[in-house]
């Protein structure tokens, strides 16, 4: 109870004073993000401002549930990053190299527990505004909750805002787009192929400019 209410305050205080007015975040249909779980987010990745953006979206009453899966090795480094990550971002830490057994098991218990997960599945941080081929844990996820729906996020603009390698946040606008949510398709190659694209319209809908 202490670590949710640790939580709820660091998201309230602090993420969201940041998102709305440092960032002055513009998200469209918010009504199609997941209002219970099980379910999965699914979003591009550029910045480590991702996490704590998709995280202040969520009501407090959900916070407890959403979580981010990210990889164990680079934040359990340092002990006093590793408790933040896990008691107040509340990560399920994955190991990228196992030997034997599943690194997916703490995702698949999340979701038999009712959780909603947040999964980058472009994996690393890549350049602004530049989409990356999905790896397909996603669609190892969706194969076995075929129930489970899938919702796609864009965010566009964070990488300007805290580029990957840099530490200085810079206050940029930003937007999120939600998508219509989807579930397992029945083959592996052509769910990645229709996330991907559903991912690529929402990055079209903003009519941005091309990042320089």
């Amino acid at each position: 109870m202490v670590n949710q209410l640790l939580r709820a305050l660091f998201i309230v205080i602090i993420v969201r004073p940041l998102v709305l007015l440092a960032m002055g975040l513009n998200i469209r249909r918010r009504e199609l993000l997941p209002a219970q779980g099980p379910a999965v987010i699914v979003a591009n990745h550029n910045s480590h401002l991702d996490t704590l953006v998709i995280l202040s979206l969520f009501p407090l009453r959900l916070l407890p549930k959403v979580r981010p899966v990210a990889a164990a090795d680079y934040f359990l480094r340092n002990p006093l990053l590793a408790w933040f990550a896990l008691n107040i971002i509340g990560i399920i830490p994955v190991k990228r190299v196992t030997r034997g057994g599943n690194p997916l098991a703490s995702s698949f218990e999340a979701l038999q527990r009712g959780e909603i997960l947040i999964i980058f599945p472009e994996g690393s941080r890549g350049n602004p505004e530049e989409l990356t081929q999905f790896k397909k844990g996603i669609a190892i996820i969706s194969k076995k909750f075929p129930d489970v729906p899938i919702s796609p996020l864009f965010l566009h603009g964070l990488g300007k805002a805290l580029p990957r390698g840099e530490a200085v946040f810079v206050p940029f606008f930003c937007d999120a787009f939600v998508g219509s949510p989807r579930h397992w398709s029945g083959e592996t190659e052509s769910f990645i192929k229709a996330l991907e694209q559903q991912m690529s319209d929402l990055a079209a809908e903003g009519r941005f400019p091309v990042w320089k």
